[in-house]
């Protein structure tokens, strides 16, 4: 059996049988349900079936633009789906009986709203929205006044969509900002209790904090006087994230010292369950004073890392100060602040991103093509052979593509196996509960709430739920749920057929990408390293870190979709996760480094330091070079000569503690460096693959 084969099948098996756990909160299943029955309900009790359709629809289509975040956030995005949902859907109403006209509309639909990729995946479900109604309302073509009828009622679910996820506004103002540091204080207890740190790395932390500072300082962050304290976590979770980085990675594990981590974890869980009840942290509190309790032994049996000890311990202090003051209850004791986005979460300008992404090297270019054309043939032939419930070819295709294969490959496969079972579920339950519209309606809710729920953990039975919906409300609508089953697999199955052609025809491979994203993070540590090698201009080491978890975590992801791609080559693969995990050693040695410079005013021998750290960013961006244009690493610079005369300095100085940490610190970043440069020297060098430039990905 070739390579080739095999790895298409464990990737049908996998896709087929991995589940994650469902991470949508309960309160959220239930608030989305609700906006798409309650609307159906009021119009059945009222005698307005229709109207009630239609909301109910509009509802269903922007129900996962209910996104977490602030609640400005959520307001804009909610609102942009629902304008989507009602243009696209006048536009399929008015110009649905005229085929030509509506191949103009898919095209162009298809190709702005694949393109909406590039600024996220909350604007490109919009963007799917659009298509989706598009398509959808082309297959009941109307006059002027009932299109813009059917439109202003698709308009308002969305709208209704978005009262239910702003009801809790006044209530609970800072929900979200506190939900997201109780996460980031979680992962910090779990990161605090690990004694291996150099063995395994925590993306899950690392998403975490790029979604604090998202939320935190993000466009539509809040404006509240609590937005201060809200500033001091975050910051504070930073410095509390280094320190323990280099406990964990530059100290003794003695009992004592695994005590004092044990309880500063218990300190940081209290904090977390403050933050995330919006309650007086008492508990964390008492948690600190026991730390505190133990904090000098901790110091005697650890000189090494007694500098952490302490600094981690006033950290804490300030943490559980400030988490009281973190919400609506502790704003009269909190001061103004005007959080500024860091530069290196500044979106550009919206004609700026998509002007760099109109090139046949975007990613999102080529998806916005694929989409364009992908869905005007699925409706051209769904129209000219005539399809009995054609329009779900043209919807498939438009919930199906991805911009990369691996989701779509996955999409597809879970959304025809999803349809088989939810058709086959939703007949065989609607002949089970009684004949009546109020007992399809309560089963309709339930399918919505287990669709809601279940789709982040597997897609394939979260479809079923949702074409069971969907089938129990055209069954509102008069279409018999019994009919046309098999037509609609069909369709399915020949949209899927149709999403997964279009990337045969005109690929846009991740083994194609993986390199330039890999190669973009070791960039972005060597900005970090070059900013930590100013220690006169220490506001730059939060931006450069940013910058450089989000290339982190854009590298990563772009190795989860190259392992899901058929036929990825092994050598290709294992070059992929030999820099990755390099690549974290060196993350980590730099945010060592990072906590030295922030609990001292200098370092001894700082010049000469200065200038090895900065010879270390240079090879750093010298190996991401090499990466890029698939050759061995030359021309860096000797870092293990550099550390050696750098070790005999500081050997002479008289801050031996600190000398001795400034040595180990520089060793293990020589050692990291070079190890990178060695595993791009011995990759296997394949013919130029297409290069995706530095352009905006998904």
């Amino acid at each position: 059996m070739s390579a080739s084969v095999y790895s298409l099948r464990a990737n049908v098996l996998e896709s087929l049988t991995r589940t994650k756990r469902p991470d949508v909160p309960l309160r959220v299943v239930v608030r989305n349900t609700l906006a798409v029955v309650a609307p159906l309900g009021i119009g059945m009790a009222c005698g307005h079936t229709a109207v009630g359709l239609g909301v109910a629809a509009g509802a269903l289509d922007t129900m996962f633009s209910d996104q977490p975040g602030p609640y400005r956030q959520r307001v804009v995005q909610l609102l942009l789906a629902s304008l989507a949902a009602g243009l696209a859907a006048l536009a399929g109403f008015l110009i649905g009986g005229h085929l030509p006209s509506m191949l103009l509309a898919s095209a162009l639909v298809g190709f702005g709203g694949g393109l909406l990729v590039v600024f996220g995946t909350d604007l490109a479900r919009v963007g799917m929205t659009s298509m989706i109604l598009l398509v959808v309302t082309a297959a009941s073509p109307t006059s002027l006044a009932p299109a813009a009828a059917g439109a202003a009622l698709i308009f308002a679910g969305g709208l209704l969509m978005m009262l239910f996820s702003v009801a809790a506004w006044p209530l609970q103002r800072y929900r979200p900002e506190r939900q997201a540091l109780a996460t980031v204080y979680r992962g910090l207890a779990s990161l605090a209790r690990q004694r291996a740190q150099d063995e395994a790395d925590e993306p899950a932390l690392s998403g975490a904090m790029t979604i604090l500072q998202q939320t935190l300082l993000g466009r539509y962050h809040a404006r509240g006087r609590a937005m201060e304290a809200f500033g001091v976590l975050l910051e504070l979770a930073e410095r509390i994230r280094l320190e323990l980085t280099t406990l964990a990675g530059g100290t003794p594990s003695n009992a004592p010292t695994l005590r004092f981590r044990a309880r500063v974890a218990r300190v940081l869980d209290h904090i977390a369950d403050a933050l995330q009840e919006g309650t007086t942290p008492h508990a964390a509190e008492r948690a600190l004073h026991a730390l505190q309790a133990i904090e000098r032994h901790a110091v005697d049996n650890d000189a090494q890392g007694a500098l952490h000890i302490h600094a981690l311990a006033g950290q804490l202090a300030a943490a559980v100060r400030n988490a009281n003051w973190a919400g609506s209850r502790g704003e009269q004791r909190a001061e103004a602040a005007d959080l500024r986005l860091p530069a290196s979460l500044r979106q550009n300008s919206t004609r700026a991103v998509l002007l760099a992404n109109l090139s046949p090297h975007s990613v999102a270019f080529r998806h916005a093509v694929r989409s364009a054309v992908t869905l005007s043939l699925a409706l051209a032939l769904s129209r000219l052979l005539k399809l009995p419930h054609g329009y779900w070819v043209p919807m498939t295709v438009a919930i199906v593509l991805r911009p990369d294969f691996a989701a779509t490959f996955n999409f597809g496969l879970l959304r025809v196996v999803g349809t088989v079972l939810g058709l086959l579920l939703t007949t065989a339950l609607l002949r089970v509960i009684p004949d009546q519209p109020w007992a399809h309606l309560a089963l309709m809710g339930v399918l919505c709430m287990a669709f809601r729920y279940l789709a982040t953990a597997h897609y394939g039975i979260a479809v079923a739920a949702l074409t069971g919906t969907v089938v129990v409300l055209l069954s509102f609508e008069g279409v018999d749920p019994g009919v046309a089953v098999l037509d609609r697999v069909i369709n399915t199955a020949l949209g899927s057929g149709l999403a997964l052609l279009a990337y045969v025809l005109w690929p846009t491979w991740e083994r194609g990408r993986a390199r330039a994203a890999l190669a973009d993070m070791i960039d972005a540590y060597a900005d970090y390293l070059r900013a930590l090698g100013r220690p006169q201009r220490r506001s730059n080491y939060r931006e450069t870190r940013t910058a450089a978890r989000t290339a982190r975590t854009n590298a990563l992801a772009s190795i989860e979709r190259m392992r899901a791609e058929p036929a990825t080559p092994t050598a290709l693969l294992d070059l992929a996760q030999a820099l990755f995990s390099n690549g974290n050693r060196l993350a980590r040695t730099a945010m060592a480094l990072e906590a030295l410079l922030q609990n001292r005013s200098s370092l001894p021998e700082q010049t000469e330091v200065s200038a090895f750290v900065d010879h270390a960013a240079t090879a750093l961006h010298g190996i991401a070079g090499a990466l890029r244009e698939q050759r061995a690493a030359s021309g860096l610079p000797d870092l293990r000569m550099l550390q050696r005369s750098l070790g005999t300095l500081l050997a002479m100085s008289e801050d031996a503690a600190g000398a001795d940490q400034v040595a180990r610190l520089t060793d293990r970043l020589a050692d990291n460096i070079n190890t990178l440069a060695h595993v791009v020297g011995r990759c296997p060098q394949e013919p130029a693959a297409q290069s995706p430039g530095r352009h905006v990905h998904p």
